[in-house]
């Protein structure tokens, strides 16, 4: 039995598999026949295909809600090339396994413990499936207490990659969707600060399908507004979501399928012009 101080033994995965995949099946096989008492936990598999932004963002969004000590494997882009290697990132506390095409730079809003290149052999001769026959390998030695160092190098750096920001006018923000939840609502990459910011509490717009489907309000919840009714709020990371108070794509009533706009979208916000400095005669 664990005692109540244990370190819980936690393997996150991350890729674009998509649901239901096989390849998903055979890493948490893989996992569990090296320890059965490894935790996984699926943040998810329905990323877009090699998107670096996308997979930044379900990570951010998700690791910082797990203890210290969890691994999390990230299944995306794993082919090594001359310019992106294996790595793993140690960031308070928890461990990173993945290939570092920028995707670390990303993840980190900090500077990281540690960046270490993967030196261990694949269990395989197939070069096809790293995440299976090298980071599977990595992430248990890790998440049973392992150092890194046993299993790389330190790294003298890592590959630096810009997240999505939102571009800033005098009396404009413009962003994009980042994800579309199962409910349909948008969550862009506008933060509340530069809302704050640019807005200076100006009366401002965000201009959807149709001018009566605009949004003019920001409110602090979606129970603020009726069933129905179309709300803009800033969710628990600070980021401009667009939601429909019980909506949901399955039927039909979802922000994403009612202003018909996907991850990658253009959301803008813009705020009435300041008015013209008046200069003392």
């Amino acid at each position: 039995m664990e005692s109540a101080t244990a370190v819980p033994r936690i393997i996150t995965l991350t890729s674009d598999y998509g649901s239901d995949s096989l390849y998903a099946t055979a890493l948490r096989g893989a996992i569990i026949s090296r320890d059965p008492s490894i935790r996984i936990v699926d943040i998810s598999h329905t990323i877009r295909p090699f998107d670096t932004n996308q997979a930044a963002f379900a990570l951010r969004a998700s690791a910082p809600h797990f203890p210290k000590g969890t691994v999390h494997l990230i299944a995306m882009n794993t082919n090594q090339t001359g310019d992106y290697v294996h790595r793993v990132m140690e960031l308070s506390g928890q461990y990173y396994v993945g290939l570092d095409d920028g995707i670390f730079s990303l993840i980190a809003d900090r500077t990281p413990e540690a960046i270490f290149d993967i030196t261990v052999t694949s269990e395989s001769d197939t070069l096809t499936f790293p995440e299976r026959h090298i980071f599977v390998q990595v992430a248990c030695h890790l998440v049973q207490g392992g150092v890194p160092a046993v299993i790389g190098r330190a790294a003298s750096g890592w590959v630096e990659s810009e997240w999505q920001r939102p571009l800033i006018g005098m009396d404009y923000v413009q962003g994009v969707v980042l994800h579309v939840d199962t409910y349909g609502n948008l969550i862009t990459n506008i933060d509340q600060r530069t809302f704050k910011e640019v807005g200076k509490e100006r009366p401002f717009r965000i201009p959807l399908r149709s001018s009566r489907m605009d949004v003019s309000r920001i409110h602090r919840h979606y129970g603020a507004v009726s069933d129905g009714e179309r709300v803009a709020l800033f969710n628990h990371m600070g980021l401009l979501e667009i939601a429909i108070n019980h909506g949901a794509n399955e039927a039909g009533g979802g922000a994403s399928r009612l202003f018909g706009l996907g991850v990658g979208s253009i959301v803008r916000i813009e705020f009435d012009a300041a008015p013209p400095l008046t200069q003392t005669p």
